[in-house]
């Protein structure tokens, strides 16, 4: 290979996805790896995961290390300090010439919007708002976390789901098939069980559940309907308040959607899309891809 080759990677709790990318902007490789987030307190990211998904990468393709640039969009570097850390942990391996760090929702807004206004949402494990107005104003809503937010997430739909298994156990609300549907599938013989396994349950094993609420929801159950109609109107808030706060608009924007909720095939863009048909924006048809965000990031500081 004579042409440089960027690095984008889109890092979160299921996956490593690693994308390589020439100077060109033409595609090269993709490589899916482990998880990117460590267990460890004070290192929320596993950096032997993201470099060995590279070398992988870079080995699948018969592409000899380093890279010239990379871009990491990973979940849980929310503060600059944090990104600043792993940057330079990144750089110390050597498998890049130059490195930065980013969220995995800000590589993912690149994607989708690229350097044009716009609004991206995404509902997966969490939630968050993206978006970039006219002007250039940029602003978030969301992405709080799953103690004080990710509202509409598949997480907060899992979690929700159990606190109403817990009050239908209890009689304080009408009977629901989730229920037995959760005994069941998790293999518990009463409802008193749940206590230690969501004690135990990793943040990924409850976001799961959102897709046993859906299903039920979706047969007629009252008490996941209610649940599932709660999350849809959650992400649809997250919209409006980034159209007000980007606001005046003098073309309507678009609004892309991500996240194993709401991106294509997913089982609740349908009701979402339904819901910001009364907003002042349109949904765009179209996959957004992180580690081509992160790529594409890459590219440009390749080109600075």
């Amino acid at each position: 290979m004579t042409k440089r080759i960027v690095i984008g990677i889109d890092g979160g709790g299921t996956n490593t996805r690693v994308l390589l990318m020439d100077e060109d902007g033409n595609e090269l490789n993709r490589y899916d790896g482990g998880s990117a987030l460590s267990d460890a307190p004070a290192s929320p990211v596993d950096l032997d995961a993201i470099e060995t998904a590279v070398v992988q990468a870079f080995a699948a393709a018969r592409f000899d290390l380093p890279g010239a640039a990379l871009c990491a969009g990973l979940a849980g570097v929310g503060r600059e300090l944090q990104r600043r850390a792993v940057g330079a942990a990144l750089s110390a391996r050597g498998i890049a010439e130059h490195v930065e760090v980013i969220t995995d929702a800000e590589a993912a807004f690149f994607d989708a919007i690229e350097d044009g206004p716009g609004i991206l949402l995404i509902a997966g494990t969490g939630s968050i708002a993206l978006g970039r107005a006219e002007d250039g104003r940029v602003a978030r809503v969301g992405g709080w976390g799953t103690l004080i937010g990710d509202e509409g997430s598949a997480y907060d739909i899992g979690a929700q789901a159990l606190r109403v298994v817990a009050r239908a156990a209890d009689g304080r609300v009408a009977e629901t098939q989730l229920l037995p549907r959760l005994l069941a599938d998790l293999e518990l013989s009463s409802p008193d069980d749940l206590i230690a396994w969501a004690a135990e349950a990793k943040k990924a094993e409850i976001a799961a559940l959102a897709i046993k609420v859906v299903e039920l929801a979706e047969a007629g159950d009252s008490q996941t309907e209610a649940i599932v109609d709660g999350a849809v109107d959650s992400l649809a808030t997250h919209v409006a308040a980034l159209l007000a706060r980007l606001g005046p608009w003098q073309a309507t924007p678009g609004c892309a959607l991500a996240g194993g909720l709401i991106a294509p095939g997913g089982s609740l863009r349908a009701k979402l899309s339904a819901a910001l048909a009364d907003q002042q924006c349109y949904v765009l048809d179209q996959q957004v891809d992180a580690a081509r965000g992160a790529a594409r990031h890459a590219l440009e500081s390749l080109r600075a």
